[in-house]
């Protein structure tokens, strides 16, 4: 019997056995031309088994890729872009950095925490306040979710100052609106106006991190040039 266990493994199984072999079939072509001839064959079925792949700008791409890959990178053929590099694909993904600094209040979460780093840094201004407001709101919300009980505005207001480390402290004009526990979710547009300031915050925390990954490099590469 023929089982699928004993024959050839594939290597991209999305695409199925026939096209593995009729790639195969293809390498043992000795005459150049016609081998580029049959290639553009197999492009084409392979467009029709991903339909998927037409709504991708680079969607030829991938195809011609995936040809490679299949081939074992062994097929000579006159391909429109560039040949991938069998290492690339092999090779271990870079190391994902973790901060190590301890969360001062977990309940709030890292982001907070470099909201506020972020905030205390800007210009006072009333884009800052509202920032503040904003974030201060979404704290509340984050309370509320480990904690039961309503949170006033005055704790949140001092957590704020702790977490900064005494550099952030949300002016006298800035007030809460009250919000229960009972409708802290069912207020309408409360969590969509939550999740757009928390986009908004996320793109600050972003750029703030790369201003300092950036610094650091030009640091490195100062101290490399002194040596």
């Amino acid at each position: 019997m023929d089982y699928n266990t004993t024959r050839e493994k594939l290597i991209l199984p999305e695409y199925g056995r026939y096209v593995q072999k009729m790639i195969e079939q293809v390498k043992a072509i000795p005459d150049r031309d016609k081998r580029n001839e049959q290639i553009q064959a197999v492009v084409a079925a392979m467009e029709v088994l991903n339909p998927q792949l037409k709504d991708q700008p680079d969607a030829l791409h991938k195809l011609w890729d995936h040809i490679h890959i299949i081939s074992g990178f062994e097929i000579d053929v006159d391909s429109p872009y560039p040949v991938p590099q069998k290492e690339s694909l092999t090779a271990a993904p870079e190391i994902v950095p973790i901060p190590k600094e301890p969360l001062a209040a977990a309940h709030y979460g890292r982001n907070i925490q470099n909201m506020i780093n972020v905030i205390s840094s800007m210009p006072e201004d009333e884009n800052r306040d509202r920032m503040i407001k904003n974030m201060a709101t979404y704290m509340r919300q984050q309370y509320l979710i480990w904690n039961k009980d309503n949170v006033s505005e005055e704790t949140i207001f001092k957590d704020i100052y702790t977490l900064s480390g005494g550099k952030l402290r949300v002016p006298e004009h800035i007030h809460l609106e009250s919000i229960s526990e009972k409708d802290k979710f069912n207020k309408p547009g409360f969590m969509a106006q939550s999740s757009a300031t928390l986009t908004q915050h996320h793109n600050q925390v972003r750029r703030f991190n790369n201003s300092k990954s950036s610094q650091g490099n030009k640091k490195v590469n100062r101290r490399k040039w002194k040596k």
